[in-house]
């Protein structure tokens, strides 16, 4: 999660979002708004690369954008991100430290963005399917070997 360049003002009472589909849930938006009283303007993308098209053309009245980690270093190169207030982000302090460091890679002193979800995909395989397609020396050990683990 990253805050725009239009980041939302103190008076304002309307906040712009843009989030990848499906994020949050159906009700999340109207209980946002009838607790705070500030309405959302909510879009969504399907991709990293519609994501980073918008961002890159300038101004885009986003108050709040959740992009990739993976697309995030180029996004703060071009300046599309303001920093967080972590003054006005009480719950900062309850964030996890080491998934802090892991977005630090792409954030150095997570300055700009905080993580909102972690994903983390499973494949599962059957070795002696594998190995009758690929050989019974294909090295099916690997597969399982964790090496590029805690990588956002």
């Amino acid at each position: 999660m990253a805050v725009s360049a239009g980041s939302l003002a103190a008076e304002q009472k309307t906040l712009h979002v843009y989030n990848w589909s499906d994020y949050i849930a159906p009700d999340t938006v109207a209980n946002f708004e009838k607790e705070t009283g500030i309405k959302v303007v909510y879009d969504v993308f399907d991709s990293n690369e519609v994501l980073e098209g918008k961002l890159m053309a300038g101004s885009t009245g986003f108050d709040l954008v959740v992009p990739s980690a993976s697309f995030l270093e180029r996004q703060l190169a071009a300046g599309v991100f303001q920093p967080l207030d972590k003054s006005k982000l009480p719950n900062w302090k309850n964030l996890d430290p080491e998934v802090l460091k892991l977005v630090a890679k792409h954030d150095p002193e997570n300055k700009y963005a905080m993580p909102y979800l972690w994903a983390t995909t499973g494949i599962g395989y059957n070795v002696d399917k594998v190995k009758a397609v690929l050989g019974k020396d294909a090295p099916v050990e690997q597969l399982g070997s964790g090496a590029e683990a805690g990588e956002p």
